[in-house]
């Protein structure tokens, strides 16, 4: 498959043999969020954003698997490095326990690893001060282990997130989330955990705001921890939690004032704030972490899905100096995983994919805006995070289904939202295929 030359061609979607995949894989798996029957063959051509079903579908995929192949199918900066690598076994070793070398110094190895991805995120996270990090296997851990840093540094029992956040399906994660209720609904939760609305105006300032957030010349947070009115002693607060850009809530993106307050809060009432970039980190926004664009100073970041393992990163002085106060048999030692990691840094940076971020979406958004498609009450992202709102729930689903049928796989989120998350590396004639794809699609369902 050349990718310069290569466009979605759809027979039937789902064809038979992806019904048949489908359905047997369904006898065994839990009922969970399978979006639609989408078979990926991975035997067959897959370049960039294109790959191929087991019905021999070309189809362009706008998901990145829900950001977590950032780098899209099969990209050589990967694969060639893999192709070098004579595949061991045990490809996961306990990595808290023992490590793992290749020839070459610590600093410049054959092959990199755990060590080495842990070197590039101190890199990249020096300016917030982080010198640490603990690996994981997904993003729940390690949203998991940053809210336990927290209450082992600050010595607090609560916690602050904010309404329409979600953080993962763990226990502890799950308790922070807001952005549905059957995620949470019969499940235990921790005590303790205060929710703050998230300002829904990615323009409001004191002055405009009119979801409540701002008022009397204070904020909500504010007024949560104020010594003589508030309701939540500052003493008892382990950590405020937050994400730069809402995503399954809804990819809301905050206003300036908005985290300016949160910040400000943080640092007078000295509460750890933790960013969950776990998708908007690694030049997804168009900048390394969505804290990047703006006034966030984060004491802890959680990042995974690009990152192909899980990480929460920090300081020294955040980080419990009991050895076994933390740790995971898998987390530090999934070999390739922590190889894939090390490898889509060095590429997100070699090839200034964060730029490409930056520029792609903003075309994706101005054909967006200028198409000015049916339906669609809102175009709103930043770099290859981009959400188009419709202004029905039906419309957004319809719209999904026959955007699958014409070849391009997209995603849902919050209420009449779709997601486009483009593999960092897309070009500008991949943009206007898709987007050609999705205007299509929403003027078929107009037609229904």
């Amino acid at each position: 498959m050349n990718r310069e030359t290569a466009e979605p061609h759809v027979e039937e979607m789902p064809g038979e043999r992806a019904r048949e995949w489908a359905a047997h894989h369904r006898r065994t798996a839990a009922k969970s969020t399978y979006v639609y029957d989408f078979v990926w063959d991975i035997t067959e051509e897959a370049t960039g954003p294109f790959c191929t079903d087991l019905d021999g579908n070309v189809l362009l995929d706008f998901t990145s698997h829900v950001a977590a192949a950032p780098l899209g199918y099969n990209n050589p900066l990967i694969t060639d490095r893999f192709r070098e690598f004579d595949l061991p076994d045990p490809t996961k070793i306990a990595g808290q326990d023992f490590y793992t070398g290749s020839p070459g110094s610590p600093e410049n190895p054959e092959f990199p690893g755990p060590t080495q991805l842990m070197d590039r995120l101190v890199e990249i996270t020096s300016e917030y001060g982080m010198d640490r990090v603990f690996l994981s296997n997904s993003g729940a851990e390690a949203v998991e282990n940053a809210i336990k840093i927290c209450y082992d540094a600050s010595g607090g029992t609560r916690g602050i997130t904010f309404e329409g956040g979600f953080h993962g399906r763990t226990l502890g994660a799950l308790s922070l989330n807001r952005s549905k209720s059957v995620q949470r609904k019969g499940y235990p939760e921790l005590s303790g955990i205060t929710d703050v609305q998230y300002c829904t105006d990615r323009t409001c300032a004191p002055e405009t705001c009119e979801c409540g957030f701002f008022r009397g010349g204070g904020s909500a947070l504010a007024d949560k921890l104020d010594p003589e009115t508030g309701h939540l002693p500052v003493e008892d607060l382990a950590y405020l939690v937050i994400e730069p850009v809402q995503g399954e809530g809804g990819y809301r993106i905050p206003s300036d004032a908005f985290v300016e307050e949160v910040q400000r809060v943080c640092e007078v009432y000295d509460v750890l704030l933790i960013a969950d970039e776990i998708q908007t980190g690694l030049g997804r926004t168009g900048e390394m972490w969505g804290s990047d664009h703006s006034a966030l100073e984060p004491d802890v970041i959680t990042c995974a899905k690009g990152l192909r393992v899980g990480a929460t990163v920090s300081r020294s002085g955040v980080f419990p100096e009991e050895g076994a106060r933390i740790s995971s048999t898998w987390g530090g030692g999934d070999l390739l995983a922590a190889m894939q990691g090390a490898l889509t840094i060095d590429a997100i940076r070699e090839e200034d994919l964060v730029g490409n971020a930056r520029e792609r979406g903003e075309q994706a958004k101005e054909l967006l805006r200028d198409a000015d498609p049916e339906g669609v009450v809102d175009v709103r992202g930043r770099g290859l995070l981009i959400a188009v709102e419709f202004d029905t729930k039906e419309r957004r689903e319809a719209v999904i289904e026959a955007a699958l049928e014409q070849g391009l796989l997209t995603l849902g989120c919050g209420h009449a939202t779709l997601r486009l998350l483009p593999p960092l590396d897309v070009t500008e004639r991949e943009i206007e295929l898709g987007i050609d794809l999705l205007l299509e699609a929403i003027a078929a369902v107009e037609t229904r």
